[in-house]
């Protein structure tokens, strides 16, 4: 077989099922680990190798991280990629700055494997509408993310910025929490336990503004919806 027809028995064989849980969404979704493990037994079998390398990139005022995901013939040496970009986020409570990027390059890597082995994932938990990465999924033949349109009104310093993220929620937004939690059928322990908190009173102005994305993309009754498992 060359690389192509090799590419082919894997995308036709692979069965990468979701194994990991949210609670949060009440969703379930498969980690980039998950499919590197279910391609190991086809690799070997057709004789060929994956490797996976990161790059930092800086596109307009915003940093990413660029997956490629190379399938390389053990026997010809032939090799065909696909890259994805995730973009780091400003700040994300309680992660240090390493944890930040690999958090990227695990999105970018997932979605640089998807494209390659041709795996759907349009439910998994991107698709919920978290904003703490912005995953650009990169196509066969590496398509280049156009440069992100700065936010209006944009004000005050870096630090200025992360010191009011970090504000506690007020009142009203602990009332439309809990509003989307009853709509959405979700558990307010599950919301907290995302985000390290005891109770929303703890919550600060960046977990908000990322719970209510996750949340405006949920169904009514998300619970008793067996379809928004994926």
């Amino acid at each position: 077989m060359n690389i192509y027809e090799k590419l082919l028995y894997i995308q036709q064989n692979l069965k990468a099922p979701k194994g990991q849980y949210s609670e949060f969404g009440n969703y379930k979704y498969r980690s980039y680990e998950d499919i590197q493990e279910a391609l190991k037994p086809l690799l070997n079998e057709c004789r060929a190798v994956l490797l996976l390398t990161d790059d930092i990139k800086l596109i307009g005022d915003r940093f990413y991280v660029m997956a490629t995901a190379i399938l390389q013939d053990v026997e010809s040496n032939e090799r065909i990629t696909n890259t994805a970009y995730a973009r780091e986020t400003d700040s994300r409570p309680k992660m240090e700055a390493a944890q930040i990027t690999g958090s990227c390059s695990s999105y970018a890597r997932k979605y640089a494997l998807n494209g390659l082995f041709c795996i759907d994932d349009t439910k998994g938990a991107d698709a919920s509408g978290s904003k703490q990465v912005k995953q650009q999924n990169g196509a066969a033949g590496k398509k280049e993310p156009g440069t992100e349109q700065k936010a209006a009104g944009k004000k005050g310093s870096e630090t200025q910025q992360k010191a009011e993220g970090e504000k506690p929620i007020n009142s009203k937004q602990a009332a439309a929490i809990r509003k989307e939690i009853k709509r959405t059928g979700a558990k307010e322990e599950a919301v907290c336990y995302q985000y390290k908190i005891k109770s929303l009173s703890e919550m600060n102005q960046v977990q908000y503004n990322d719970a209510m994305d996750i949340f405006h993309s949920m169904k009514d009754g998300i619970q008793d919806n067996a379809a928004a498992a994926g």
